[in-house]
């Protein structure tokens, strides 16, 4: 896929490494021997300040919250919307919340989970102010109090995760065990259930109510998400993967240059996100049966841009998540209020178009795609821009 312009953010905002601690933070450094590029230098200076300010909150809100979060009992068990980037995973994250019964990780939760307990009603705003006002991969609307990945609060809270491919890009891609956690020794994958829980403890201080999650990379971790939660529920979202594999490319190497502490070398590479598809599916097929039964759905993203509340309807019906009716009007005013947006359009070359359509092809013939070849022309959008849709993906 031909190159787009690099994005940029100025030195002060926001990136996910400021919510990491000295400790976390430094650590990461080290680990890539410090190779920050000079134009990303003042960005760690700034970033090196703000981590010894994140260790102080810790330990002040550790000392007021600990007893509470290591006492509280979940009420319902959580909800992950997991599927491959770029299916809807986010738009179904955004829309299940609008749901008065339910809760989600915001973006300050997840940017500050060392102490967000303490800070959230004061520095949030501050940190907002900072913020862009749009996604660097898809130009939608991002703020402090928005939904969020829960994948960006384990990073801060040192986890290792796939994601830190963003901020070091040439340095290789040293965290795939902890893509499906199923590689790792004992010790490492009970550290990160403990990391994971003691996240989730916090949030449900803050919160009581149902806790709605989604991470992409979720997808590979349900066996080790049932250890932690027996009781969970999951939503799993497809889409085309000749749709999904290009958006993820653009998002992927957004992401990096925005975020990145280094000045990329190379494209990011289309066969490395075609590996972790692969293993992430590999996986999840391997693992689904482990979901109780009553437990598990599956929605196309296709239904759900066409016709949403019908799709959520029979989602809370499937899982037993209560009555819907109190729930649609705010989905109904949420709808509303992204009619209009368009998606982005892809121009795939006939090579990727090749790799996609043959790396993908279990994947197609189980979910239904297989003959949806002709249905995905070189350019396409996989919408348009009247639907309800104004689907966030």
């Amino acid at each position: 896929m031909k190159e787009e312009k690099r994005a940029s953010l100025p030195a002060q905002s926001p990136r996910t490494w400021h919510g990491m601690t000295a400790s976390v933070w430094f650590k990461l450094l080290w680990r890539n021997r410090f190779a920050v590029s000079p134009t990303r230098m003042p960005m760690a200076v700034i970033i090196s300040g703000v981590s010894g300010i994140n260790s102080v909150l810790r330990m002040a809100s550790e000392a007021m919250y600990r007893g509470r979060a290591e006492r509280v009992v979940l009420e319902q068990p959580p909800l992950f919307i997991i599927g491959h980037w770029r299916t809807g995973t986010t738009w179904l994250h955004e829309l299940i919340v609008k749901d008065e019964r339910m809760s989600f990780p915001t973006t300050y939760q997840c940017m500050a989970p060392h102490h967000f307990l303490l800070t959230d009603s004061t520095l949030s705003w501050f940190v907002n102010l900072l913020m862009p006002r749009k996604r660097p991969m898809d130009e939608m609307p991002v703020g402090m109090s928005r939904p969020q990945e829960d994948e960006f609060a384990l990073m801060n809270l040192g986890l290792p995760t796939p994601y830190l491919e963003w901020a070091f890009p040439n340095r290789g891609w040293p965290y795939d065990d902890y893509l499906t956690l199923r590689q790792l020794e004992p010790a490492d994958r009970e550290h990160w259930k403990r990391q994971f829980d003691w996240f989730v403890r916090r949030l449900a201080v803050r919160d009581s109510r149902r806790l709605v999650l989604k991470t992409p990379v979720h997808t590979a971790r349900v066996a080790t998400l049932l250890e932690l939660y027996p009781d969970a529920r999951f939503v799993h979202v497809v889409r085309n993967p000749l749709d999904t594999i290009p958006s993820t490319i653009r998002t992927w190497t957004r992401m990096t240059d925005a975020m990145s502490l280094q000045v990329r070398r190379e494209p990011i590479s289309e066969d490395r996100i075609l590996d972790v598809f692969e293993r992430m599916y590999e996986q999840f097929e391997r693992d689904r049966s482990l979901i109780p039964d009553g437990h598990f759905c599956e929605v196309r993203y296709e239904d759900l841009v066409t016709d949403p509340l019908t799709a959520v309807e029979d989602i809370y019906r499937r899982l037993d998540l209560g009555d819907f009716a109190p729930a649609r009007p705010a989905m109904q005013q949420y709808l509303a209020s992204i009619t209009g947006y368009k998606r982005n359009v892809h121009r795939v070359p006939d090579q990727l178009k090749a790799k996609i359509l043959a790396r993908c092809l279990a994947y197609r013939q189980r979910y239904g795609y297989e003959e949806a070849v002709e249905q995905s022309p070189t350019a396409f959008s996989g919408g348009s821009s009247g639907d309800v849709a104004g689907a966030r993906e």
